[in-house]
């Protein structure tokens, strides 16, 4: 019968490859010392229903290179410490954009319109791209983004965005990207 050998054993018999393993991927000693440790803790606790007939060295290279993996992916979320703070952008008026009435009037849309609204006007998106979205056909985007605007007209009394050709009303009557 194979009995396997106790954990301290493996440990001290295998701990060099897995360092080398952990090593290779990671740059730094203390990102490798800590996939190192958490290779091993994860296999103490995997090791009672490993069969004594497996691979060892293979089982704790497998287990090192996904925790050096683990390290690496943790590394690249972690926030960036710099030295100031980036300054926020000037607003042309002195009160906060999301205090502007329009702003009031669009976040008192109900959320379809706001969407469809925001979409088609704000990210210039056609109404079978804004029917993806939100799940339904081009003619209910349209109608959503339609009831948006007059919605706002009626709310603020003027149109909502003006380009340097036309308005939002002129391009919504003509019936562009249909």
């Amino acid at each position: 019968m194979n009995t396997k050998e106790p954990f301290e054993t493996v440990v001290s018999r295998h701990g060099p490859v897995v360092w080398r393993v952990c090593r290779a991927v990671l740059s730094t000693h203390a990102d490798t010392e800590d996939a190192w440790s958490e290779t091993f803790l994860a296999a103490l606790r995997a090791y009672p229903e490993l069969p004594a007939t497996a691979n060892v060295q293979a089982w704790l290279v497998t287990i090192a290179h996904r925790k050096a993996i683990d390290v690496v992916r943790a590394r690249s979320r972690a926030a960036v410490p710099v030295a100031a703070l980036p300054e926020p952008p000037a607003h042309q008026d002195d009160r906060p954009e999301h205090d502007s009435p329009l702003w009031v009037a669009v976040a008192a849309l109900p959320p379809r319109q706001r969407h469809a609204v925001a979409y088609r006007y704000l990210g210039g998106l056609p109404y079978r791209q804004i029917a993806e979205l939100l799940g339904g056909t081009p003619e209910a985007a349209r109608r959503a983004a339609a009831d948006g605007v007059a919605s706002l007209r009626r709310t603020l009394a003027e149109p909502l965005v003006e380009s340097p050709t036309r308005t939002v009303a002129e391009t919504h009557r003509t019936g562009e990207d249909r």
